[in-house]
């Protein structure tokens, strides 16, 4: 699937009306709905403004790409609109916006769509690509100039290091993993490229990770760049510098990161643990590993069933030897036995070995003190 086959001809807007950012908003969606893509405006709408609410969408260089997957949408689907007159969409840039990709991915969408949407990111990164659509009067025109810019069909997924041995590693990511992340991806490879630096970039979008980070990669990287507006995995960047900044900067402060990533000023990057992580994220955990941090798990998950059941045998122990009191007469607390076998099948025949151990010993050190 292609981004033009997402590129609705009937939900165009060629000369958008409004001149707000919420109307601009609105007027879209309701191309959306009244030509079926949407089912509802407001769940729809309460979707993108909540996106909104987390960074705008406007990238900058006069373009929007405001997105939701959402439940309201029932096909994917890319409105393309333009204004003729400039918006104020907040944009990152601050400057007038006045071209519009709005995104409507089904909550349901398969990694074909989302293929499709994030390489929307690579035409309007390609030079003069979006002075041709301001161009345009048609919808044909729109579709038309997308077959022509087709031609690149793979995107650069690593820009070998330049002469001085320069190299980078970056993750992109944003909320909805459907714009930001691939804008971004797109932004740093593209100036690393002019600039003459190696670089790698990992993408965590919404049909997952992307062009993911070894072990080697993140072993020769000079510096480390994230952008990124949601969790990636970071221990694995333990003891590297790494500079941690919103998706947005990695489209709108692309040479500024890599700049930085160079200096050698980043601050190196601990993980939380302390420890260094020996493996990048696509390496599997070794059996003997695996097996030693499954047992640990169970043991420790077990751990309150010995200790609480040890205490109450205690206590069951510590009454019926230092006041006679038969077993069946000690009410809820049952009968030593009784209590035993309850926290053998509970805990496993290994417990069960082990609470008469524990129990006595309590009882033994609780009749010495005199602590009844």
């Amino acid at each position: 699937m292609k981004i033009q086959d997402l590129l609705r001809k009937d939900v165009m807007l060629l000369d958008l009306q409004a001149t707000e950012k919420t109307a601009v908003i609105e007027e879209m969606i309701k191309s959306l709905t009244d030509h079926g893509y949407v089912t509802d405006f407001e769940t729809f709408k309460e979707g993108i403004l909540a996106r909104e609410a987390l960074t705008s969408t406007g990238l900058g260089d006069g373009i929007a790409m405001p997105h939701s997957k959402n439940a309201a949408v029932k096909e994917a689907t890319v409105l393309f609109a333009k204004s003729n007159k400039g918006v104020d969409y907040e944009s990152l840039d601050g400057q007038a916006t006045d071209l519009f990709f709005m995104i409507a991915a089904p909550e349901g969408a398969n990694d074909t769509h989302l293929a499709a949407l994030a390489e929307l990111s690579q035409y309007l990164m390609k030079d003069g690509f979006a002075d041709k659509l301001r161009q345009v009067t048609s919808a044909d025109q729109v579709i038309e100039l997308f077959d022509q810019a087709s031609e690149k069909t793979e995107e650069p997924v690593q820009v070998p290091a330049n002469e001085i041995g320069d190299f980078i590693v970056a993750v992109t990511a944003c909320t909805t993993g459907i714009a930001h992340t691939y804008m971004a991806q797109e932004a740093l490879q593209k100036v690393a490229a002019e600039m003459g630096v190696g670089i790698k970039v990992e993408t965590n979008g919404a049909s997952g990770v992307g062009n993911q980070l070894t072990a080697e990669d993140i072993r020769k990287a000079k510096a480390v760049i994230i952008a990124a507006d949601k969790a990636v995995e970071m221990d694995r960047f333990d003891g590297k510098p790494l500079i941690n900044r919103p998706v947005a900067d990695g489209i709108r402060k692309t040479e500024e990161l890599i700049n930085l990533a160079l200096s050698g000023d980043a601050e190196v990057y601990r993980a939380a643990n302390g420890a260094k992580a020996s493996t990048a994220s696509n390496e599997k955990q070794s059996l003997g590993g695996a097996f030693y941090k499954h047992l640990m798990s169970g043991v420790s998950q077990m751990l309150p069933f010995v200790i609480g059941g040890g205490i109450m045998i205690a206590l069951a122990f510590l009454i019926d030897g230092a006041l006679g009191v038969p077993n069946e007469n000690l009410g809820n607390l049952g009968s030593y036995h009784e209590l035993a076998s309850m926290f053998m099948k509970i805990g496993g025949a290994a417990f069960g070995l082990m609470l008469p151990v524990f129990a006595g010993y309590v009882a033994t050190l609780s009749l010495k003190n005199q602590v009844w």
